[in-house]
């Protein structure tokens, strides 16, 4: 019996709409992503390797800025920071969102101005909040009672610091129950429902070193409609409707957070940007008006959205497995490197770059090469019959909370990370290499 081995599909552009804009194919079957190609970058800086394209992180940039061109945008550094990160974040004119101490040095000391910085986090540390006083940020977010008396002393007497009060809005929005942060069961802000963000506002006010700019939410992440933001604006003008009579308090700032969703697969939802824009602009203005405030001035927190289409992950295969109905292509990376799929069931649709198959396509499992069942990077995906050990496989939508997620499992040592730009490659941030590793333990 003859087999027939039908062509792959040629890669079509709705292929290529989950990808970094400046990525093109090139010959062979490989792809270039800001002028060079995935197989150099994978030979020069060996695999596992992040590409970040940093016109593509540009150019999100410039976006949020001219969708939003009255508010703040800060740039949520917790997606993924580092200092090539901020100098470009810097030049675009965006503010950075930062979660810990270490976050906001780096910035600081990389030249971004620390009065465009805003700190968060639900449990801040010593260091988080002494760091953040000692290098001038330009606001600290308030998300516990216990906050405040540590953080006025902190200040003392004869200070001052910029704060605002993250309050939760009671909206369930996000991809995922462990990403939601806007309802009453999570650990994040102050709950609106039960008169918390309103006894600790008061609180705040009594502390004179302390300046209330403004109510600050974040419902969640991977968020793809525009409702739960509007629901957000009412709830929140209401709440400083509230302040107002009962303090004659008038609020200059609204931060709305980020979370907005995009795609990492082609033909999956993402949030439109413009019309976001547009209608928050519109309940923003209708809300005030009926509550009888002059608007707020908004800030919002895109962290995914900038960096996440701009990345990708390139990895080789190590091992392919037939297990029952079930193909398995293991690769030298996994959940050390990406544990989100793990950890909240992202689902990634990798490629084959390098080389053109003329084999039929499969359906496969591309998993890690950790010691877990769980350590999968992507389910049932096409990929060529033919693949083999030593091809090389790219993974689009890599550059938001992979790096920054990384971990030292089974001690591999976190990838490397290169930026490309105008046919170019340079490394951003080395691979974490044994002695490293070695040097970190110092006991025996």
């Amino acid at each position: 019996m003859t087999t027939v081995h039908v062509p792959a599909p040629r890669p079509t552009a709705a292929d290529l709409s989950v990808w970094p804009a400046s990525t093109t194919e090139a010959a062979h079957g490989d792809l270039a992503v800001g002028g060079v190609p995935l197989t150099e970058i994978a030979d020069r800086f060996g695999t596992p390797v992040y590409v970040l394209d940093e016109a593509e992180v540009r150019e999100r940039c410039r976006t949020y800025r001219d969708a939003f061109p009255e508010a703040e945008v800060l740039y949520a550094a917790k997606a993924f920071l580092c200092r090539a990160m901020a100098h470009w974040i810097d030049e675009e004119g965006l503010g950075l969102d930062v979660c810990s101490a270490g976050e906001l040095e780096l910035a600081v000391t990389t030249g971004f101005p620390p009065e465009r910085i805003v700190l968060h986090g639900n449990a801040k540390s010593p260091r988080d909040l002494d760091t953040a006083l000692r290098l001038g940020v330009g606001r600290i977010v308030i998300d516990g009672p216990s906050e405040i008396a540590r953080l006025a002393a902190a200040v003392g007497p004869d200070g001052h610091q910029k704060v605002m009060a993250r309050v939760v809005p009671g909206i369930s929005a996000g991809g995922h129950e462990k990403i939601r942060t806007g309802t009453d069961d999570q650990k994040f802000g102050l709950s609106i429902s039960d008169g918390y963000a309103q006894h600790a506002i008061a609180r705040i006010l009594d502390q004179p070193q302390l300046e209330l700019t403004g109510l600050h939410c974040h419902l969640g992440s991977q968020i793809t409609t525009v409702k739960p933001y509007l629901v957000a604006v009412r709830r929140m003008v209401g709440l400083m409707m509230r302040l107002h009579e009962q303090h004659g308090l008038v609020l200059p700032e609204l931060d709305l957070g980020g979370g907005h969703g995009i795609a990492y697969r082609p033909g999956e939802p993402a949030l439109d940007l413009t019309t976001l824009a547009r209608r928050i602009r519109a309940e923003l203005a209708d809300a005030c008006a009926t509550a009888g405030l002059p608007e707020p001035r908004l800030l919002i927190e895109p962290g995914r959205a900038i960096a996440g289409p701009a990345g990708v992950a390139l990895y080789h295969v190590l091992a392919v497995k037939h297990t029952g109905d079930h193909i398995f292509v293991a690769v030298d990376g996994g959940m050390s490197d990406n544990p989100r799929p793990a950890l909240y069931g992202v689902r990634y649709a990798p490629r084959l770059v390098g080389r053109r198959s003329t084999a039929a396509p499969a359906r496969v499992t591309v998993v890690g090469r950790h010691c877990e069942a769980g350590d999968v990077l992507a389910s049932d995906v096409d990929l060529p019959r033919d693949v083999h050990p030593g091809d090389l496989l790219a993974v689009p939508v890599a550059g938001a909370y992979h790096l920054s997620m990384a971990s030292g499992y089974n001690l591999v040592g976190r990838p490397p990370l290169t930026a490309v730009r105008d046919g170019h490659a340079r490394l951003l941030v080395r691979r974490e290499s044994l002695d490293d590793i070695r040097n970190r333990d110092v006991g025996l």
